[in-house]
């Protein structure tokens, strides 16, 4: 892949919470197994290895780490701490789209020609600016709407009013990205589509994360968020869904605790690869992994 290029998520100022986590252990004796990450009663041997990959890819890594993956064709749920929270930074610009695309629908009208040109800037080259237009163009109100509606009701909006605060989990957000998938009474056929072309054309230097090992037959529809803020380090969230082939799944992975900007898209790449290869075996042509420089840490815009 394409190296990142400078664009940043919002840098905002609240900081984020630290959830620690650990095996269980019986009151006496040794510790007792871990439940399983992955589960299918149609594919358990598929379970069993994507359960062992993911906890391979996150051995001896910092960063705390939030995954979940849903293959409905296969018949496979992996979650991992997917209900603990973390601070969205620029992944919440799907939520601000889809809510804005709920928005229209119930006013009976299609975006107008600047909504549109704010959301392909918002998505494509996750722009800061586009995206606080659109946050306050859709407004509390109906953000909050949408929320109800998705049944998305452990995200809850910052009350600052900061969007790259928005504290997200990754159960949520694999809820936001089966309603682009499949039909629904909260976004139309004409919403969904337009929100998943639009994640299917982020710019390239932007398309590290979830897409990482994936075969190249297959559309990946991405959102990525990168924000350093104290006292947790980096927040690195990257969302995807696949389509074509068959094929239509779903990643999400939330970190947070990652030393450097880097650090956290190898952390979430190991993971993807690890779904990504188990989900689509004999593939020989697969995304690459990305080449984030030190360079492209740094914010564009500083930190208050």
């Amino acid at each position: 892949m394409k190296p990142k290029s400078a664009l940043t998520a919002a840098i905002l100022t609240l900081p984020g919470l630290l959830f620690a986590a650990g095996p269980a252990r019986a009151a006496v004796g040794p510790a007792t197994a871990s439940p399983p990450v992955c589960t299918s009663s149609s594919h358990p041997a598929l379970a069993a290895r994507i359960s062992q990959a993911i906890r391979t890819a996150r051995q001896d890594r910092v960063s705390f780490t939030a995954v979940e993956v849903d293959d409905p064709s296969a018949g496979l749920l992996c979650r991992f701490h997917a209900t603990s929270h973390f601070d969205s930074a620029s992944v919440v610009k799907v939520m601000i789209l889809a809510a804005l695309l709920r928005k229209a629908q119930a006013e009976h009208r299609s975006l107008t020609r600047t909504e549109r040109a704010l959301a392909w800037a918002m998505i494509t080259q996750s722009d800061n600016d586009a995206a606080s237009a659109l946050w306050a163009d859709t407004g509390r109100t109906w953000l909050r709407r949408f929320l109800t509606r998705a049944k998305m009701t452990h995200t809850h909006l910052d009350p600052g009013g900061a969007w790259g605060l928005t504290r997200i989990t990754a159960n949520d957000e694999t809820r936001l990205l089966w309603l682009l998938l499949k039909a629904n009474r909260v976004l139309n056929t004409s919403s969904r589509h337009y929100a998943l072309a639009l994640m299917a054309k982020v710019t390239p230097s932007q398309r590290w994360g979830v897409p990482a090992g994936a075969p190249q037959s297959l559309v990946v529809h991405v959102k990525n968020g990168w924000l350093p803020l104290a006292p947790y380090g980096w927040r690195i969230n990257s969302i995807g869904a696949f389509t074509g082939d068959g094929q239509r799944y779903s990643i999400v992975v939330l970190t947070q605790d990652n030393p450097t900007m880097d650090y956290g898209v190898d952390t979430i790449e190991a993971i993807a690869r690890a779904v990504n290869r188990a989900l689509n075996p004999g593939t020989i042509a697969r995304v690459r992994p990305a080449e984030i420089s030190p360079a492209q840490e740094t914010p564009d815009e500083p930190i208050p």
